[in-house]
């Protein structure tokens, strides 16, 4: 889960809005964080005590409740796997020496992702992207330590502008979307989740450690992001570049600028397998998903692998087509694909809810008083954004 929530929602949304607005949105990236964390720890609570996925439990509330995470997962399947696959493409323009068109990248990229997925090499790939994230993790903290060793770059009289006004409810709202991640994530954690279970012990209290582990470190790895924005580009005057290979330059010199320009390219290295890491990962996830529900549907009880490749196969043609409809216009698509996020949550979080207050939960994973409080004052925050949004897009 942290491997596919450390990618656009942190290196671009948190990045994005420290730079404009310095640290006015902290508080709301660490409270989108708390609200979402409920429906994300459901994918842990119910699998361990029932042995079963989210999706088996949607479907054990009834086969209406399946459907609408099925077809809400058919849309967010294509359109995050297409955001992600043209964010690594533009990553790894930066090593090209000629100017190649971006559905070319993403064509190269797509290519060895359905390589090494159909070839059954996604669990080494997924060791090898611990290691990635972890390199990632240290080259993020230490710009951002450097960075506030040099003070901000902003001159002392500058006032960042207010992101407290109607105007601006649309970049809030890509700002949460995958903050730390698409609540039907959860879901693909369940399903690998339960796969670990037939492999190895897993108590739940080891799930839940890890759980809280992961979820911990995106959360305050999002307020770093927000932080080296805040520190080196608010207040610059330089502005975001919308196509992807020049805002993968951008991105990179984030850190040159701070850490040194020895480091570069290898920078530029550990973010594109960081990203191509995140892009596989999400590739896997979101095919295992649908196949799993699409044969829960039909009365099967689980998905062949045969399955799990022809879905696999239709999410990449349909997400490279939507790349060509975007064609290098990294942050329009991304924008997009946070936007639609952010409307789909708030129904994965009332399933998932739902889900774990009808389930028989064991004890030690049912969490108190204080989880159901935040549980349901998450609710109320994700359908209230929602409705906002929705007046502000289509009614004011």
């Amino acid at each position: 889960m942290a491997t596919a929530a450390i990618g656009g929602s942190h290196l671009v949304a948190s990045t994005q809005a420290g730079a404009k607005f310095g640290w006015q949105l902290a508080l709301l990236i660490f409270l989108v964080n708390v609200f979402k964390y409920p429906f994300f720890r459901a994918s842990v609570s119910y699998t361990i005590s029932t042995q079963q996925t989210l999706q088996q439990g949607y479907m054990s509330m009834g086969k209406g409740y399946l459907l609408t995470a099925f077809l809400l997962n058919c849309i967010a399947a294509v359109v995050n796997s297409a955001a992600l696959l043209m964010f690594a493409a533009s990553l790894l323009g930066y090593f090209v020496p000629v100017a190649l068109p971006m559905p070319v990248l993403c064509a190269i990229i797509l290519t060895a992702s359905l390589v090494i997925l159909i070839a059954g090499h996604f669990s080494a790939l997924n060791n090898v992207a611990k290691i990635i994230m972890a390199a990632l993790v240290v080259a993020t903290l230490s710009a951002t330590a450097m960075a506030w060793y040099q003070g901000p770059v902003a001159p002392a009289d500058y006032q960042a502008p207010s992101p407290w006004n109607m105007a601006t409810i649309g970049f809030l709202v890509v700002t949460m979307g995958w903050m730390p991640a698409p609540i039907e994530i959860s879901g693909i954690t369940s399903l690998w989740l339960k796969q670990q279970c037939q492999n190895e012990k897993v108590t739940a209290k080891s799930a839940l450690f890890d759980f809280n582990l992961g979820y911990m470190t995106t959360m305050l790895l999002a307020l770093v992001f927000l932080a080296l924005g805040a520190l080196v580009l608010n207040g610059s005057g330089e502005t975001l570049a919308a196509g992807g290979i020049g805002f993968s330059h951008q991105l990179v010199s984030l850190y040159a600028s701070t850490i040194g320009e020895w480091s570069r390219y290898l920078i530029a290295v550990i973010a594109f397998l960081c990203i191509f890491g995140s892009s596989i990962t999400v590739y896997d996830g979101y095919s295992r998903a649908l196949a799993e529900g699409f044969s829960l549907l039909k009365g099967q009880p689980e998905a062949s692998n045969s399955q799990f490749v022809r879905w696999l196969l239709v999410v990449s043609v349909v997400s490279f087509g939507i790349i060509l409809f975007f064609k290098s216009a990294l942050l329009a698509m991304l924008g997009f694909a946070m936007t639609l996020a952010f409307m789909t949550t708030p129904m994965f979080a009332w399933l998932n809810h739902k889900l774990v207050n009808t389930a028989a939960i064991k004890t030690e994973l049912k969490g108190g008083l204080g989880l159901r409080v935040v549980s349901y004052l998450g609710l109320i925050y994700l359908f209230g954004f929602l409705a906002l949004f929705i007046i502000w897009k289509w009614v004011l």
